[in-house]
């Protein structure tokens, strides 16, 4: 995820080669002259891109579901990083991005000015990123949640990987975060390390919490893992709007941000059944975090978890689809 300037979860996806193909199945597009899709409101292919968060994983899981159960779509999930998906606007291999944190960067280039993509409306998740710390933490240092008493605990923080310094725990190297840029505008004596995936950082804030070690990291909401571990954020210099304008000078926490939905125009044009089902899908972070909960610590497959809450929300999907 990102946060709502938009420029931060580039990182080092910017400078991949788009080859989406290599990546999941090929086959008709929707919007392709080959596609069922048209006028006549036939679904045919709907190519989804699936972002690597498992918030990001519940939505596609529910929304493929009703797209191939309802509205006999053939659902292509195709598995990348942020700004590699929004290059296959352009390329007729995606159709839609369910959960767009912010970019408006992307939006810029690929909806203003390459006219190759659209906005589809809210997802109605609300998506905070902070600084976090175990629950056992907060108890036994109260004042560690004010970022002004955090360079008094950064030795408590310091690991192999942290130069001397407190340690920093960000995610996947693709969320790209300011982190670093508040750590240094907030004179703070930390490192910024990567964790390198989402399980990673949650299985450090587990150990963290069974093993009373101290842990300084970057996690956002929805998440279903803050209802089964209750994080305690640490608040940072607060946001105001336009604060994050410059990166370089960045010292302020970050924003709520109204996730959103952004399909290619074509799709838009399709006439797609599943078009409307994406501009239509709208629920909640507890929406989410259910479907999240079922996927990542249930372990259920994501199509009986999508399965498991359409059955229990048929009116809501209902409204999709009407």
């Amino acid at each position: 995820m990102a946060w709502q300037a938009g420029q931060w979860r580039v990182g080092a996806a910017g400078v991949a080669v788009l080859g989406l193909t290599l990546t999941a199945c090929s086959g008709a597009k929707v919007g392709d002259s080959s596609s069922d899709a048209g006028s006549s409101g036939k679904c045919g292919t709907f190519n989804l891109a699936v972002n690597p968060w498992v918030g990001y994983e519940a939505n596609a899981a529910v929304v493929a579901y009703v797209a191939e159960k309802d509205l006999g779509c053939t659902v292509k999930k195709k598995n990348l990083k942020e700004e590699i998906a929004w290059q296959g606007f352009g390329t007729g291999e995606i159709d839609a991005i369910l959960e767009n944190w912010g970019h408006d960067d992307l939006k810029k280039k690929f909806i203003t000015q390459q006219k190759v993509a659209v906005e589809a409306g809210p997802t109605g998740n609300k998506g905070l990123i902070g600084w976090y710390v175990a629950p056992w933490m907060a108890k036994k240092y109260p004042d560690i949640t004010n970022w002004e008493n955090l360079n008094k605990y950064a030795s408590l923080f310091k690991t192999s990987e942290s130069a001397g310094k407190g340690q920093m725990l960000d995610s996947d190297p693709s969320y790209v975060s300011y982190d670093a840029a508040l750590v240094k505008n907030l004179k703070l004596n930390y490192k910024v390390v990567q964790a390198g995936s989402e399980p990673a950082v949650i299985q450090a804030f587990r150990q963290s919490e069974a093993n009373k070690t101290p842990l300084l990291g970057y996690f956002y909401e929805p998440q279903w893992f803050l209802a089964d571990l209750p994080l305690v954020r640490v608040n940072l210099p607060d946001y105001t709007k336009g604060c994050e304008a410059d990166p370089e000078k960045v010292a302020c926490d970050y924003g709520v941000d109204d996730l959103d939905k952004i399909v290619s125009t074509k799709f838009a044009k399709s006439g797609s059944p599943a078009y409307d089902l994406v501009k239509n899908f709208n629920w909640t972070n507890e929406d989410q975090n259910l479907v999240a909960k079922y996927i990542a610590k249930d372990k259920m497959t994501p199509e009986a978890a999508a399965k498991k809450w359409v059955d229990a929300n048929k009116a809501k999907v209902d409204a999709w689809i009407k």
